[in-house]
C-alpha cells in the first residue's frame, strides 16, 4: 500500500530553519516527481518546491527562492525541503505529493494524485 509521510514540522522563532521529510512507501519515489505544498486556514493550496524523478530539476516558488532547498535520497526513499529564513508567513501545513509519469515536475496541486497527511509549521516567537 503506498504512502507518504511528511515529518518535520513543528514551532520556530522567525528567522529560524526546518527540515522537513517526506518518506514514501508502497512505492519507489525515484519513479515519482515529489512535489511540497503548504496550505494556511482560508488559503489555497501553494505549490512551493518540487524535484523530478532523477533529481535533475528543481522548481521553487517566488515565495520561497533563496529560502528553501529540496532534495531526495534515494536509499531512503526520502524527499527533504529546508526552509529557512522563515517568517510567520510561511505558518501553514506542509504536504508532499507524487506525481506519476512525467520527466519534469510540477507545482500545480491538481497535477499530483497521492498526497501525504502533512505536517504543521508554525512560525512565531
Amino acid at each position: 500500500q503506498w504512502q507518504l509521510v511528511e515529518s518535520g514540522g513543528g514551532l520556530v522563532q522567525p528567522g529560524g530553519s526546518l527540515r522537513l521529510s517526506c518518506a514514501a512507501s508502497g512505492f519507489t519515489s525515484a519513479d515519482y516527481a515529489i512535489g511540497w505544498f503548504r496550505q494556511a486556514p482560508g488559503n489555497e493550496r501553494e505549490g512551493i518546491s518540487c524535484i523530478s524523478t532523477t533529481g535533475g530539476l528543481r522548481k521553487y516558488a517566488p515565495s520561497v527562492t533563496g529560502r528553501a532547498i529540496i532534495s531526495s535520497d534515494s536509499a531512503k526513499n526520502t524527499v527533504y525541503l529546508q526552509m529557512n529564513s522563515l517568517t510567520p508567513e510561511d505558518t501553514a501545513v506542509y504536504l508532499c505529493a507524487a506525481l506519476r509519469g512525467r520527466t519534469d515536475c510540477s507545482l500545480d496541486a491538481y497535477e499530483h494524485a497521492y498526497w501525504g497527511q502533512g505536517t504543521q509549521v508554525t512560525v512565531s516567537s
